[in-house]
């Protein structure tokens, strides 16, 4: 009979678990999504979506920013998933790196700007939690951010060559039939 009594309260243990969890979200994450989604759609109408947009036709010309500060400014401004539309300003031959880029980056920032990903912020706090017990959570989400910046530089510059590659290819092999 104690083990159904255990097995009980230790069931319902779990949702009462998760009733605290819900509460520190609504309480807590979710009224500072909404404060930073808010800052971030006034500065874009601020400044202006013109120039925000001229500014991001000249900076994708360089591998390097196309690959790192376009994807996290796209991030931080559009957020998942309307980031990606920041890839109408790339010639065709880039836009599949860029996505690749990106994808790459929608989970980095979370740490230090979680309203770029809200979704993604909650597996990003599960790690921080247990991160949090032998260093800082600010540490973790800036290490977590600067090797997404490398992990993205790279994942860009390797697609644009695979698809480079792949384009030449099929041209090829079209100009042969």
């Amino acid at each position: 009979m104690d083990f159904l009594v255990n097995l009980a309260e230790h069931f319902i243990g779990i949702f009462e678990e998760g009733g605290d969890v819900f509460v520190g979200y609504v309480t807590d994450i979710i009224p500072l999504l909404v404060t930073l989604i808010l800052f971030v759609t006034a500065l874009i109408k601020i400044i202006g979506e013109e120039r925000v947009f001229g500014v991001m036709q000249k900076w994708t010309k360089f591998a390097i920013l196309r690959y790192t500060i376009i994807p996290f400014l796209a991030v931080f401004f559009l957020t998942n998933p309307m980031c990606y539309t920041f890839g109408r300003f790339l010639k065709e031959e880039h836009k599949p790196a860029y996505y690749d880029s990106t994808v790459s980056m929608v989970h980095p920032i979370v740490g230090l700007f979680p309203h770029a990903n809200a979704a993604e912020l909650f597996v990003f706090l599960g790690v921080a939690q247990g991160f949090s017990q032998v260093g800082s959570q600010s540490e973790l989400a800036l290490r977590y951010l600067i090797a997404g910046i490398i992990i993205t530089f790279i994942r860009g510059v390797v697609t644009e060559r695979i698809y480079a590659f792949l384009s030449r290819r099929t041209k090829s092999t079209a100009t042969e039939t």
